[in-house]
């Protein structure tokens, strides 16, 4: 093989790269690419995306990375090219312009992008350019991890302890880069990365935000993170502790490597360690859960739950997504939201069940709109929490678990802090009434100057006779199963 192109997706960094490691050691010359595709960034609603925003930095990053890496090892230097259209058609013209031989890419477990990379390699072969994919963004994929029956697991338990039985240090081994760098090719004459505004968007509050971007940027995260890695188990509930790693999106985006957060936590040990490998380990589950299942993107995990009777209630929905609800904890966690694009584990458990078991709405539509507002969007993962929380996924707990979200906000933000610093109009409410200000009396109310109704709104629902109402929807569905 004389050349090759490695097409950049999901994985935006430079070392421990499975594609681009098999690339360098197979041919001559490795070409890099990257396509802004079209058939995603027209299907977003809005023009200013952190996602966007946060690739395009990621990007300019590795293409400096590319080329300062071909060069120390004594080549001519390297890069990336940027190509903005529809990937199946940019990748295909892209290969056949440089006249290179195969492509490698890292594989992607989305049902969309299998189709999509299955029209990829379509093109290519009737070109006779090959096409050739890798392992690169879970440790364990599609059949590596089954039951001893041949079949994929479906709760989470057994799967973890199957994946803690089958792995080694061979599967958390990084991709040798470096040496082999010598063959990157250099960019063509003229080629640049394309500003934001080239390719339709504009720049978001990412920069206001502060937040972390590129690989340099993982490993500043990461490196903060691993000098407390050992408060991780005690800490990470709590929406107002600097409790976890804060690299969810690091890890949607590829630029940080999960073999080697894995080797790290394997290697480390304690019960910190332990636990956020086990984190680590939920996202294959999910990963694999998507694969075997794809009809999970829009239908239950479980067929029966398909049943489930949700309400119409567009009031109630758009009261979520606003911020109105009347429960603190809720509100504050869906301003975060809204304010920086990334929303705490804990919260996102909350708030998924606060719209499923008290508002009856479909998980569905919490789903899809935490697709729209999350920087970490990642579809196995997403869809496998909402259905965890919405009972109709993989859950071993059964379906009338119900978070009650004061005691869930009295517990996990005992002081308010959390609440308080996303919702300023409680600031002056007392710790006693900041989990539920409703309950405060009008002399309370006048005493912090917060009117309920006013200054922030009253609870849209009631617990107490919301969770009933969840528990008799699951219930006639539980009894049609089983025919009673």
């Amino acid at each position: 093989m004389s050349s090759a192109l490695v097409w950049f997706r999901r994985d935006l960094r430079s070392f421990d790269h499975a594609a681009l490691h098999h690339a360098l050691r197979f041919a001559e010359r490795v070409h890099c690419a990257f396509v802004f595709d079209t058939a995603i960034l027209d299907a977003l609603p809005a023009r200013a995306d952190r996602r966007v925003e946060f690739i395009h930095a990621s990007l300019a990053e590795l293409d400096a990375a590319l080329d300062a890496m071909a060069r120390a090892a004594g080549g001519t230097g390297g890069g990336l090219i940027v190509r903005h259209g529809r990937a199946e058609d940019e990748i295909p013209r892209l290969a056949a312009e440089l006249g290179v031989d195969k492509v490698f890419a890292n594989r992607d477990y989305e049902p969309d992008a299998i189709l999509r990379d299955s029209r990829v390699a379509q093109r290519l072969a009737e070109d006779g350019i090959g096409y050739e994919d890798f392992k690169d963004q879970v440790v364990f994929e599609r059949d590596e991890v089954l039951t001893q029956t041949g079949k994929p697991y479906s709760v989470f338990t057994p799967y973890k302890n199957a994946w803690l039985k089958a792995v080694d240090d061979s599967q958390v081994s990084s991709h040798a880069v470096e040496k082999y760098a010598a063959h990157l090719a250099p960019k063509p004459a003229g080629e640049t990365l394309p500003g934001l505004a080239d390719i339709g968007f504009a720049p978001t509050n990412l920069a206001e935000l502060n937040m972390p971007v590129g690989m340099s940027g993982g490993k500043r995260l990461f490196d903060d993170f691993a000098a407390r890695i050992e408060r991780y188990k005690r800490a990470r509930d709590f929406p107002a502790v600097k409790g976890v790693s804060y690299l969810s999106t690091h890890l949607r985006f590829g630029t940080v490597s999960i073999r080697q957060l894995a080797a790290h936590a394997r290697a480390r040990g304690g019960e910190g360690a332990e636990t956020w490998l086990s984190e680590l380990i939920w996202r294959d589950f999910y990963h694999q859960i998507l694969w075997h299942h794809p009809q999970v993107v829009d239908r239950a995990f479980r067929p029966e739950y398909d049943a489930v009777q949700w309400d119409d209630a567009p009031e109630l929905f758009a009261a979520w997504c606003e911020a109105r609800t009347g429960y603190p904890i809720v509100d504050a966690a869906m301003r975060q939201l809204d304010q920086t694009g990334w929303m705490h584990n804990r919260l996102r458990m909350i708030v998924a069940s606060f719209l499923t078991k008290d508002l009856g709405v479909d998980w569905r539509l919490g789903e899809r709109y935490f697709a729209i507002r999350l920087n970490d969007y990642d579809l196995a993962a997403n869809n496998g929490g909402w259905q965890w929380a919405a009972s109709t996924g993989c859950d071993a707990q059964p379906w009338f678990r119900i978070f009650n979200p004061v005691t869930q906000s009295e517990k996990f933000d005992p002081e308010g802090r959390f609440i308080r610093r996303y919702l300023p109009e409680l600031a002056r409410v007392p710790d006693k009434f900041i989990h539920a200000p409703w309950t405060m009396g009008g002399i309370d109310q006048t005493a912090c100057r917060t009117k309920i109704g006013v200054d922030y709104p009253g609870p849209i629902v009631d617990h107490a006779a919301a969770r009933e109402r969840t528990l008799q929807r699951f219930g006639v569905v539980k009894n049609d199963a089983q025919g009673t």
